[in-house]
């Protein structure tokens, strides 16, 4: 049986990078597609646990032969999911997490439109600015650019299934585990696992 694919979006700053790694602690049957990106790495970051990073030269390469499911440009920096792979973990059964933005997002609705869109929401713009402040790492520049384009980010929420908002970081996320576990239950799921007792169910 297939495995089933998670999106999750949100805003620079609201928490989502904290929240997937709370989640795949919690649960050892989600894998993280990696990424891959022409940013530089941030320090801390591993080559192929965190991000692929590639040169912009080899990532358009890639593309070009259609070896990526979606792919956007973001803050002047490219991002693109591996197809072959994603596709390939899938058909063995294991349920992936895809952590994209919005227009990623659409790009993979229309090849796996069965596919479970989560966007994490910060409680307010204010604390969303004070969260990028608070990293040390942008100027006061770049923040007052994150924080307008994360605006023009979460007016897409409307396109997810769930809807998180990250104020409380446990709540937050034993809300996320709860919409990984529930989805599992959903009718289609439970059916593909146990076919014959649910023929079985339906006989006249």
């Amino acid at each position: 049986m297939p495995g089933t694919l998670f999106i999750v979006a949100a805003p620079s700053g609201a928490g989502k990078t904290t929240l997937v790694s709370g989640l795949l602690a919690q649960d050892s049957g989600v894998k993280l597609s990696v990424s891959y990106t022409t940013r530089a790495p941030r320090a801390g970051e591993v080559h192929g646990q965190h991000y692929h990073f590639v040169d912009v030269a080899t990532f358009k390469a890639m593309a070009g032969r259609g070896e990526f499911l979606e792919w956007a440009e973001v803050h002047g920096n490219y991002y693109g999911t591996s197809r072959p792979w994603l596709e390939a973990q899938m058909n063995s059964g294991t349920d992936i997490l895809l952590e994209i933005d919005w227009q990623g997002a659409q790009q993979v609705r229309k090849v796996f439109p069965d596919a479970v869109g989560v966007f994490i929401l910060p409680p307010s713009i204010d604390e969303l600015e004070r969260r990028l402040r608070g990293r040390g790492t942008d100027s006061e520049e770049v923040i007052a650019r994150r924080v307008l384009a994360a605006q023009g980010e979460m007016r897409h929420v409307g396109e997810f299934d769930y809807v998180i908002i990250n104020q409380n970081l446990p709540v937050a996320l034993d809300e996320l585990v709860s919409v990984v576990r529930a989805s599992r239950l959903r009718y289609a799921r439970q059916k593909a696992r146990s076919p014959e007792f649910f023929q079985l169910l339906e006989q006249d």
